[in-house]
């Protein structure tokens, strides 16, 4: 394992990690259609993310151009609004900017602050830049600067959009750290070099048995403490 006195650069994914999405998407849903129960709720939410990921993947195998979450979340809007027999145009307007409106993990505001007084700390998410500039004002996220794979026109796990990072992080990729809570972002952050750390969360994607990542931990102070400790020693 890497010491913590190697990481000159932390990097954290946003979508998920920082922010309860799934969450955040259902309560837009709800909001939008206020008649369903909460089995409709999580049928039209699987509508969304099934929408998002199949147009993201087509974008990663070339078979669709660049088009950024803004365009795939409106997409995913309308195919939900299909779905639940929405037609208010207004209603529909503001579901397909959920994404902007997603409340931060409990621990979320007070480890990236313990964080960021130590290391420089940086955002990099496959949100469009739009959003993350409001996501980020409603979150209350503060980072010394945000990175959108917009930038790349590509999405995580491309490796175009890791080097964005480490671009913006001015050293060698083995002293950036990546958290996440997905596995699938950390396995991409660790083929281009990056060091990782998997924070656990309800709604993430679990490391397999076979990952190999710098640090697991089931929190962000949890992280931010070993972090601490180990530069220290």
């Amino acid at each position: 394992m890497v010491g913590a006195g190697n990481i000159e650069v932390v990097v954290f994914d946003i979508l998920g990690t920082m922010v309860d999405e799934p969450g955040g998407l259902r309560a837009a849903i709800r909001d939008a259609v206020p008649a369903s129960d909460e089995s409709s709720v999580d049928e039209l939410l699987t509508v969304w993310q099934q929408h998002v990921e199949s147009e993201q993947r087509r974008i990663e195998v070339g078979s669709r151009p660049y088009a950024n979450t803004e365009i795939i979340d409106h997409e995913a809007a309308h195919r939900v609004a299909d779905r639940a027999g929405l037609t208010d145009p207004v209603a529909i307007e503001r579901l397909a900017t959920a994404s902007q409106r997603l409340d931060p993990w409990d621990d979320t505001l007070a480890g990236l602050a313990r964080l960021a007084r130590r290391f420089p700390v940086l955002g990099l998410s496959n949100a469009d830049r739009a959003t993350l500039l409001r996501l980020n004002a409603y979150a209350g996220l503060r980072w010394h600067q945000v990175l959108s794979a917009e930038d790349t026109q590509a999405y995580k796990p491309a490796p175009e959009v890791y080097r964005l990072a480490v671009d913006a992080a001015g050293c060698p990729a083995e002293r950036v750290l990546m958290v996440a809570a997905h596995a699938w972002d950390l396995r991409g952050a660790q083929a281009a070099g990056l060091r990782t750390a998997f924070v656990r969360r309800a709604v993430g994607d679990p490391p397999r048995g076979t990952d190999t990542f710098d640090w697991r931990s089931d929190s962000l102070d949890e992280l931010a403490t070993e972090l601490t400790a180990l530069q220290r020693s």
